[in-house]
């Protein structure tokens, strides 16, 4: 899986992880707003790394948690969801709009009778420092997004962005550099 070559998510061992990324998600999510200390906490046991001063909103959902590495004084807002089967490093100083999706998992086009066994692979995400998604925005498996750019809200990413640019669409195309 994290090779990007093709696997099965039924394999036990992937069904573990992901059970435990869902036990502490899911108790993320009830987790009193006042809590923050335990929040934090619980956040530090799920993923790969999270940045001093970043902090995440519920509800926030993801596959295995540890391949997500958060830069310090990010923000993603309610209902982000992290498909983390390759990884995904958010860099420093990035906002992330409420619903917006990262999705490293890609499946087989072409091979019909491979999709029908479940077999996927991932691609990895990359999110350069001082980036800001507007609510909504999709990024696809394999993307990079250069540092201080801004993509508009509902925007699907589904090629790598340059730094200092505004991007929006379906597919986000750059609109003008900032």
């Amino acid at each position: 899986m994290l090779a990007g070559e093709l696997y099965r998510d039924n394999a036990g061992d992937l069904i573990a992880e992901r059970h435990r990324a869902q036990r502490l998600c899911a108790e993320f999510n009830q987790s009193d707003p006042e809590a923050t200390e335990r929040r934090t906490a619980l956040l530090r046991e799920l993923l790969g790394g999270l940045g001093e001063g970043s902090w995440i909103m519920p509800r926030f959902q993801c596959d295995y948690g540890y391949l997500i590495e958060i830069g310090a004084n990010s923000f993603l807002n309610y209902d982000a969801i992290l498909l983390d089967c390759a990884p995904i490093v958010i860099g420093d100083d990035v906002s992330i709009g409420p619903r917006c999706q990262l999705l490293t998992a890609l499946h087989p086009l072409a091979e019909h009778e491979l999709r029908r066994q479940r077999w996927e692979s991932a691609a990895p995400i990359r999110i350069g420092d001082n980036v800001w998604f507007g609510g909504g925005v999709i990024v696809c498996p394999g993307v990079t997004v250069g540092e201080d750019t801004v993509v508009g809200a509902g925007s699907v990413v589904t090629r790598d962005l340059p730094a200092r640019v505004f991007a929006a669409g379906n597919p986000a195309r750059v609109i003008r550099e900032i």
